[in-house]
């Protein structure tokens, strides 16, 4: 095992790990014949193996989307510390604390020795991550995003995935327009099912019961990614808000229609390609409010079927 590591910080979720994928890559070519260890939560391990950039995931996380207060790093200092979790001080200091040879990072105020480049905060995340490494000499590509297809089976091969969870009740588009989506696409002779993270299994069970989904077409409890992976990766289509089976979704080339608000799609939107519609009314909102965003709320379940009936059929996967 080389001596030489890199550490990249980016102890957030799902989707904020997917959309860094492009970063991480870019890392990994970059810095051939050093170890990539990326400090993230340890749920987020087979997401972090699969995209086949990352050596070692190193356990960190905080409520919210809070900054780690300490990491476990054992050995010499890291040759190269990289921050892809945030801008600013508390992210800088926990690196900077760690005595990197080198530290990639944005410029801030509140860290005047660093001198990396300034941030934007109308920029794409894709595109922010891959625009910090560039300041660096290090070419990143914001398309390098595909997730290798899973070898595990889909347990419901060509059905629509309707996620209705997320993670800030501003992204919650409402469980009943989720109910009226899957009773119309059952209706035409879909098969329907319904996905949700952990702590959102009432939220699952109201929608499976409205839609009168079956007890087969109901997985909650935060599936293991490997089966949340295979389900999304062969499914005809997937419906959800701005959360991680979106990022999942654009990963593996399947057709989706993402809700979006507060946050607008030009920040976190999928990729532009015809496989993925993005829902936006707009203007920007409070991602901390404590009920749908008022804009997420202007999207109908009308919208929504008419997006879905405009998208391309999925790919057949690679031999």
């Amino acid at each position: 095992m080389t001596s030489l590591r890199v550490l990249v910080l980016r102890a957030l979720g799902l989707g904020d790990l997917l959309a860094g994928v492009p970063a991480l890559r870019a890392l990994r070519r970059g810095f051939p014949d050093h170890e990539i260890v990326l400090a993230a939560p340890a749920g987020l391990a087979p997401v972090a193996e699969a995209t086949g950039a990352v050596d070692r995931l190193l356990p960190a996380s905080a409520p919210g989307r809070a900054v780690p207060r300490t990491l476990d790093w054992s050995g010499p200092p890291p040759d190269v510390a990289v921050d892809l979790h945030g801008n600013g001080p508390p992210s800088h200091r926990l690196l900077q604390a760690l005595r990197p040879a080198r530290l990639f990072a944005f410029a801030h105020p509140g860290t005047p020795e660093i001198e990396g480049p300034p941030w934007h905060r109308d920029e794409h995340e894709r595109d922010r991550w891959c625009r910090l490494l560039a300041f660096y000499d290090v070419d990143a590509d914001p398309a390098d995003l595909r997730l290798p297809r899973p070898h595990t089976p889909s347990p419901a091969p060509g059905a629509v995935v309707l996620h209705p969870g997320a993670g800030a009740p501003a992204r919650c588009w409402p469980v009943e327009r989720y109910a009226a989506v899957a009773s119309a696409l059952r209706g035409r002779g879909l098969r329907v099912v319904a996905t949700g993270g952990a702590g959102e299994d009432d939220l699952v069970a109201r929608l499976a019961k409205e839609a009168r989904l079956p007890d087969t077409d109901v997985f909650s409890g935060g599936p293991p990614f490997h089966r949340l992976s295979a389900l999304v990766a062969g499914a005809r289509a997937v419906v959800s808000g701005d959360t991680g089976v979106a990022h999942l979704a654009a990963a593996h080339a399947v057709p989706s229609v993402t809700l979006f608000g507060p946050v607008p799609p030009s920040h976190w939107g999928p990729p532009p390609h015809p496989r993925h519609i993005a829902l936006w009314h707009g203007p920007e909102g409070d991602p901390h409010a404590r009920r749908p965003d008022p804009a997420l709320l202007r999207i109908t379940p009308g919208e929504v079927l008419d997006a879905l009936h405009r998208l391309p059929a999925p790919e057949e996967p690679a031999p």
